[in-house]
């Protein structure tokens, strides 16, 4: 966890992601150094470049989840293919099938580029908002989700 920054910057971080709890009140998550707990909710914080690599991450594991429009878009595939895979309820099943389509097609990375520039990071990686919320400490940029 960024602990150190955390706690000397909580009021700054306190009343951007809007908790009242006070710095002492701060756990550490058992099983995400880059998690906090602060009044029962989680919090993920992360730099850019790690914000970046694990909205990567997420939106690599979930493309089955896509919206078939989105993907045909992107990918110039049509999209009753991505209809006619997805309706045979296998979800995570058919990730590898639309990543291969994917990467034949329009490439991961600009895949990828593209979700990110639709949704936000905050779409992947706040399961409890969708929201991103920046804070800048020290002329850095942190990332703050919540996640629960």
């Amino acid at each position: 966890m960024k602990n150190n920054i955390i706690q000397l910057n909580w009021d700054l971080i306190s009343n951007k992601i809007d908790v009242s709890c006070e710095v002492d009140d701060i756990e550490e998550s058992y099983y995400d150094d880059n998690i906090f707990i602060a009044d029962d909710e989680e919090w993920m914080v992360l730099t850019n470049s790690e914000a970046n690599e694990k909205a990567s991450e997420v939106i690599k594991d979930l493309v089955w989840s896509f919206n078939s429009s989105f993907l045909s878009q992107e990918t110039c595939i049509d999209e009753e293919v991505f209809k006619a895979i997805q309706s045979n309820n296998n979800c995570e099943d058919n990730n590898l099938a639309m990543l291969s389509i994917i990467k034949a097609t329009c490439g991961l990375d600009e895949f990828i580029e593209s979700a990110i520039s639709s949704d936000g990071r905050g779409h992947s990686l706040s399961n409890y908002d969708g929201q991103e919320i920046e804070v800048e400490i020290n002329s850095k940029y942190y990332y703050f989700y919540r996640v629960n």
